[in-house]
């Protein structure tokens, strides 16, 4: 499947009637309803991707799993860790079903080419643990609600063989995720302690500079904050090149549309649809009263570092995953990543959104006022 982001157009048109050749321009948006899952061939192979160490999974992977290869007759990808689950490994008549399985390992094993969609079982966590598996294109999403708040998993298990079987015959609307494209650089970073080594590691050839690059793909967010210090975290805050304010506070938290229902709303941010193209910009307790949340275009770069006085360093976590920790001289660089997540719909962007608000975070939940008659009113 090719997936292209596409969310208005500018065009230049002329005015009916008109001698002169004036032109007026005119926006053209698409309907986030338009965009549909269309294969150019039939999929054959599919991710199956199950919250680890949860054994209410098991029954509905294990039905999942046997549906897919012996009903459908797909190739099915499993991670190498879930099959070493003792529940699964010990069930010897799902034994004959795993042997069938193609298996992979985290950050070792490159499966981007070879998966056509993904089928999640899970909370939200595992979609965002899904979209960390892939650091470029990846494959159509479909995340079932099987975890705690499941807001980003619009489907229901029971009646998973005729879900499944309609997305296999292509007859589902998507929605495109933006993702962020996060560069961490590190400054002297062989000297020191506790590094994480995680990430795609860049190399710049200069060994006198002693420059680390690792690059992540983030669906929610990215959290700076100020870690286990008893300080106000301090860090400059960039956009195009130009400091715009200095975050002194809990911290900082720059997010998807996807993310704006995740951590930014607990710190007091908007809530985004995801098919609207931006970035936003949250502080954690900051120690300024005019201090608001703000959206910027999802086309800028932005870039945050430590102040020259901050007092202690800073930590940041992507996507709640690989914290380490932010010192002087580090830089971390954030931009909208070319590689949206195509989440499948239950309905569609805008009815499954609008469901998700309503019952995952009870959105705008209130007694009704009573209806007052004329004779209220003139009492």
């Amino acid at each position: 499947m090719c997936a292209v982001m596409k969310f208005s157009q500018c065009v230049l048109q002329d005015l009916p009637g008109n001698d002169n050749n004036k032109k007026e321009w005119k926006w053209h948006f698409q309907d986030p309803a338009s965009q549909r899952l269309t294969w150019n061939n039939p999929p054959k192979s599919v991710l199956v991707i199950k919250k680890i160490r949860d054994p209410s999974l098991l029954q509905p992977f294990k039905e999942l799993c046997v549906f897919l290869t012996e009903v459908k007759d797909m190739v099915v990808y499993v991670e190498k860790k879930v099959l070493e689950d003792p529940a699964i490994s010990a069930d010897e008549n799902f034994g004959a079903i795993t042997k069938k399985f193609c298996t992979f390992r985290e950050d070792l094993d490159d499966i981007s080419n070879r998966v056509d969609f993904i089928i999640c079982l899970g909370g939200d966590g595992t979609l965002l643990y899904a979209s960390s598996l892939f650091q470029e294109s990846v494959p159509p999403v479909m995340a079932f609600h099987l975890g705690s708040l499941g807001f980003l998993t619009p489907f229901k298990f029971d009646t998973y063989q005729s879900q499944v079987t309609q997305i296999i015959e292509g007859n589902a609307a998507i929605v495109l995720r933006s993702r962020l494209k996060v560069r961490v650089l590190k400054k002297n970073w062989e000297k020191k302690a506790q590094m994480d080594e995680q990430g795609i590691i860049l190399t710049n050839g200069d060994s006198e500079n002693n420059h680390k690059a690792m690059q992540y793909q983030v669906l929610n967010e990215v959290v700076v904050d100020r870690g286990p210090s008893s300080y106000l975290s301090n860090v400059d805050l960039f956009l195009d090149g130009h400091l715009i304010t200095t975050v002194q506070g809990d911290g900082v938290i720059v997010s998807t549309p996807t993310g704006s229902t995740a951590y930014a709303v607990a710190a007091g941010a908007s809530m985004i649809h995801p098919n609207v193209p931006a970035i936003m910009i949250t502080p954690i307790c900051p120690h300024s009263l005019s201090f608001r949340p703000i959206v910027v275009p999802a086309g800028v770069e932005l870039k945050i570092m430590l102040s020259q006085d901050a007092r202690n360093t800073a930590w940041v976590s992507f996507d709640g995953r690989k914290r380490q920790e932010i010192c002087h001289g580090d830089s971390i660089t954030i931009t909208t990543s070319c590689f949206p997540v195509p989440s499948i719909c239950f309905r569609d962007p805008v009815n499954d959104w609008f469901e998700s608000l309503a019952q995952c975070l009870h959105w705008n939940v209130r007694k009704k006022q009573n209806y007052l008659s004329s004779e209220d009113e003139d009492y």
